[in-house]
């Protein structure tokens, strides 16, 4: 069949499937290639590097209600629930692939979850983060970590989503491919530190294969999704742009200590709803 890599436009109903599938089909694969650096149960914001544990954005404390959207294996989730006290945090992710794999890593592994046995991990939702099934004001955190912002047609929706859910005084976190990585090639050597697209086409990067979509990404500039904070009713507390730290020396994909010493690779939007 034929393979094709191209920019073009692409609805919401078509990045939901190839999405959903896409990730299905690579969570193992995903782990098994990146699980080293992002760790079973640790908190990573990026290829860069960073964790909650050094940055505490999202401001987790004991007792709290977390939902975490896009969690792919539930690692962020996983490292909350074993680092604070009488925490109800949930993983959510679109893919069930990304669940299962979450599933066995708590299934396999003693000791993520102090005091407890295998098979006892973080519960676990398929959902789309456009649309979640919890009630209004009903958690004091969301957050995710490179998951669902970049592959939904409407971020704005998952937004608004997340104020809903959001207790007043709560709290959105993500992070996201920072948006001016979309003007160059993704490319972790000099290749990639010459632009070659606008920064200002926001048409999608689609992957499809006879002529059907198996994946999407879409971008959005930093205005753009500073602009989706505010529509949502969110107050924007923070921006960070993280910088390459010299102790990474991993390449991920078009991340890279060349190009991550030269340009942000990284997005962490910080987002409150106002008490």
């Amino acid at each position: 069949m034929s393979q094709d890599a191209t920019r073009r436009p692409v609805g919401a109903a078509e990045t939901r499937s190839a999405n959903r599938s896409w990730w299905d089909g690579e969570a193992e694969d995903y782990h098994a290639e990146h699980g080293a650096f992002l760790g079973d149960s640790d908190f990573v914001w990026g290829p860069e590097g960073w964790t909650e544990a050094e940055l505490d954005l999202l401001g987790v404390r004991d007792g709290m209600t977390v939902l975490e959207i896009g969690s792919g294996a539930a690692q962020c989730s996983r490292w909350l629930a074993r680092t604070h006290r009488g925490l109800r945090v949930v993983a959510t992710d679109l893919s069930m692939g990304m669940l299962r794999t979450a599933r066995r890593i708590d299934t396999t592994t003693t000791d993520l979850h102090p005091r407890s046995e295998a098979g006892r991990g973080v519960p676990l939702l398929q959902c789309d983060g456009q649309a979640l099934p919890l009630g209004d004001e009903t958690v004091d955190r969301v957050f995710t970590a490179y998951g669902v912002i970049p592959f939904v047609a409407d971020s704005g929706a998952v937004l608004a989503e997340a104020a809903r859910v959001l207790r007043p005084g709560g709290r959105f976190v993500f992070s996201t491919s920072h948006p001016v990585r979309w003007a160059f090639p993704d490319d972790p050597g000099p290749n990639g530190l010459t632009a070659t697209t606008s920064y200002f086409d926001r048409t999608p990067y689609v992957e499809s294969e006879a002529g059907v979509v198996t994946y999407a990404e879409h971008h959005r500039t930093l205005g753009d999704l500073v602009r989706q904070v505010v529509a949502a009713g969110l107050v924007l507390t923070d921006l960070v742009e993280p910088e390459w730290p010299a102790r990474t020396e991993a390449t991920w994909g078009g991340w890279s200590p060349l190009r991550g010493r030269l340009l942000p690779g990284t997005a962490i939007l910080v987002a409150d709803r106002p008490g």
